[in-house]
Parts: structure tokens; sequence; C-alpha cells
């Protein structure tokens, strides 16, 4: 069972996601809450994923992120927005969380979504990601070099698996696609964090994406090499 928490300063949302949440197999949402019960209902409860708006009046989706990452077993967190364009998000992708949900996701695909955060995966809005990543470079050349520099230490198969990473698949689907075990999936993408120095795979899809990896000859490299 993925226990769920959502966070929203809107009654009528933290109702609606919980309502979708809890009619699909497998998902219990434990607990909803605004921004300023946030962190104390988390820590209560130890869910797996949260569900977090971004922008609130009392208590920002930034400000509990972060008290959420300081906990000794954080969990899996997507941040829900309204725009997918939201000035914010980029911040909140490189302070740990995994991904960022619209507020008027389809509610068929919002039981997937929150089931992929549970995998391992990455969420994000597919029309949005790739403008996010290459309209907020967020970096001098100096740190782009650098970052570049600790990508190029990783192996070619190292490098398949976090393009797959960047696209936001699970270990179990990129396992599939390049056909590894999930097991040895796993030991790749903990190197890769450890080499890029990262904590996180949307860190991790950031700078695969300074990196030139995620160009269209980059991820038909990708695709290639898992035939």
């Amino acid at each position: 069972m993925i226990r769920v928490v959502v966070v929203d300063d809107e009654a009528l949302v933290r109702s609606g996601f919980e309502l979708i949440l809890n009619a699909s197999d497998g998902i219990q949402v434990v607990a909803t809450a605004d921004g300023a019960q946030a962190a104390d209902v988390i820590r209560r409860e130890h869910p797996d994923v949260v569900l977090l708006d971004i922008r609130m009046p009392d208590v920002d989706g930034l400000t509990v992120l972060r008290q959420i990452q300081t906990l000794p077993e954080p969990p899996t967190v997507a941040m829900l927005t309204t725009f997918d364009t939201d000035e914010y998000i980029l911040t909140a992708l490189r302070s740990g969380a995994a991904g960022f949900l619209l507020k008027d996701t389809e509610p068929e695909q919002l039981a997937h979504l929150v089931r992929t955060l549970a995998a391992g995966g990455v969420v994000m809005s597919p029309k949005a990601s790739r403008v996010l990543l290459r309209s907020h470079p967020g970096a001098d050349a100096p740190q782009v070099a650098e970052d570049v520099a600790r990508v190029n230490l990783l192996t070619d198969r190292e490098r398949d698996v976090l393009v797959l990473i960047a696209e936001g698949l699970s270990n179990a689907d990129i396992g599939t696609r390049i056909h590894l075990s999930a097991g040895t999936v796993k030991d790749h993408v903990s190197s890769i964090l450890t080499k890029l120095r990262v904590t996180g795979r949307v860190q991790a899809a950031l700078l695969a994406e300074r990196a030139g990896l995620l160009s269209d000859d980059g991820a038909d490299t990708a695709r290639d090499n898992g035939r």
C-alpha cells in the first residue's frame, strides 16, 4: 500500500485528490494538510509520497520541502502547481523534489503518477520539462563545466541509465528498456548519484541536460544501446 499525504491550502483540492487516490488500488491517502500543518503531519504519518502545493499563503511549498528533507528518511515529494512553467519549479527540483504535477492532471493519470513516484521514477509535465530545463539553466560557465566533467566520469552504461532517469523512468522500467535486472539498475543509479554528487534523480537529470545528454542525438544513442 502506497501511503500518500496531500498538502494544499485549498480544502477542495485536498479532498479531490484524496477521493481520486483512495479509489485506486494500492494507494491510501493517510492525511491531508495545509502548509502550516504539513511538516508535523508528515513526521507523524511517515508517508511514501507527498503531493505538495508549491504556492501557499501561510507556509509555502519550498519551505515545507526543506523541512521534509531534514527528516531521517524523507518521503518522495512531487510539487503541485497550476502552471507548467511555474518560476519556483526549478528551485524545488534542485531542492530534492522528484518532479511536479499539474493540478488539472487527468484523474485516470493521477494514480499512475503516484505509483511512478513510489517506484523511484521522476514525474514532470511532458510538454514542459524540456523547456523548463533549457530555459532556466541556473548556472554560470564554470559551474556548467564542472557539471559536465562529473558526467564524463560515468561509464557508457551509466550514461545510458542517466538518460532514462531523465526521461522519468523507474528502475524497473529502465531495466526493461535496456535489458538489465532491477538490482543491476539500482546499483547503476547509486553509482551515478555518487559520481555526480547529487542526492536525487531530478538533480541528476539537470546535470544530464547541461552535459548535452538529452539532445536528440544523446537520446538516440541511449535507445540504440538498449537494442
